[in-house]
């Protein structure tokens, strides 16, 4: 049986995404936090493993609209920010407009359901170009606009009055989705706080960042007519109990995370510090949890760091001539410029 012959055209044309797992000692290639939580044998005790866990994850919706003194039908959760860009092009179709280069997945899902995809490069700064996506909103007329803030890989903020500008000219045509990933490492205010202001805004954030990535758990923040149509295509239970009841108890000691938050961005300040002064280096300013940066010959640099058991991620095919370090504990940063340092002085040995 000739399987291909039975599958989609845009999905035979599609790549599957590979996350790889490569044996290291130090792992700083995928913008995960050094620092975990503790609280997983505790709550584990509660759980009862044959009962489905709540279908609408009531509590912790709860708590992360008072967070942002919204209400809970602001809130749509998702096994992370995949499965809600999943809903999200599910229930609004495309074309989907994203800029590029940022995080995949916007362009994927896109493709493997069947939908228009526009792609608009950045300016030489990794900004925005509001006039090409402009121009775009009158003659592709998107339905849907992923603006990634911080941008991954590029770990810049985009320029506030470049998407108020789009924001602007996008209403009553497309729905603007403010990817806030990163937002935790940025030290601004994002934009929850235009949500009132604009009816066709829509805010993803996500967990994973701040120390929870294996509790896949991601949310939507929108009015409450957008929800209630995003609503409609969730998958039933998509939030398992133990990730809802571990999220809850994080999200309930939110002075824990955020000097997990401080700590990280204090060690970002220092590593972006080191880089600058290593010959040969030439990193990027970051507003998140990870540092892009340019050497001679990254493939080599790349190779090199592996071999000392550091692993970064070489963004070849994406931002040509560039590598992305997540910022990790401190002494994981010291092995990683100590190996990158040897690499580029010559020394290709392993550790």
């Amino acid at each position: 049986m000739n399987v291909k012959r039975l599958v989609r055209p845009n999905i035979l044309s599609l790549s599957a995404y590979e996350a790889k797992e490569i044996p290291c000692k130090v792992k700083l290639d995928a913008n995960e936090s050094p620092y975990g939580f503790r609280a997983a044998a505790t709550i584990m005790k509660s759980l009862q493993t044959n009962r489905y866990p709540d279908p609408e994850a009531k509590n912790l919706r709860r708590l992360i609209s008072k967070e942002f003194g919204l209400s809970r039908e602001n809130v749509l959760q998702g096994n992370g920010s995949d499965e809600l860009i999943y809903y999200l092009i599910t229930t609004f179709g495309g074309p989907v407009l994203y800029p590029v280069p940022t995080f995949s997945m916007y362009g994927i899902i896109a493709q493997a359901l069947g939908e228009k995809r526009i792609a608009v490069p950045l300016d030489e700064k990794f900004d925005l170009d509001a006039k090409s996506i402009l121009s775009s909103l009158r003659a592709d007329r998107p339905k849907l606009i992923f603006l990634s803030s911080p941008n991954n890989p590029t770990g810049n903020c985009f320029s506030s009055e470049k998407m108020l500008k789009i924001l602007d000219g996008a209403k009553s045509r497309s729905l603007i989705v403010v990817d806030e990933a990163y937002h935790p490492f940025a030290g601004n205010k994002g934009f929850i706080q235009h949500l009132c202001e604009y009816e066709n805004l829509i805010i993803m954030k996500t967990l994973s960042k701040i120390g929870l990535a294996a509790l896949r758990v991601g949310f939507l923040i929108a009015g409450e007519k957008i929800i209630s149509e995003v609503n409609k295509v969730r998958l039933p239970f998509n939030i398992n109990s133990c990730s809802q009841a571990m999220a809850a108890e994080v999200l309930r000691n939110r002075k824990a995370f955020r000097q997990v938050v401080r700590l990280i961005v204090s060690e970002r300040k220092r590593l972006s510090r080191e880089l600058l002064k290593t010959p040969g280096v030439r990193p990027y300013p970051s507003d998140a949890n990870f540092i892009l940066f340019r050497v001679d010959d990254p493939d080599r640099v790349y190779k090199g760091l592996l071999r000392r058991g550091v692993l970064v991620r070489n963004m070849r095919g994406v931002i040509d001539g560039c590598l992305r370090v997540t910022v990790g504990t401190r002494k994981e940063n010291d092995v990683f410029l100590g190996a990158l340092r040897g690499i580029l002085k010559g020394d290709e040995g392993a550790l």
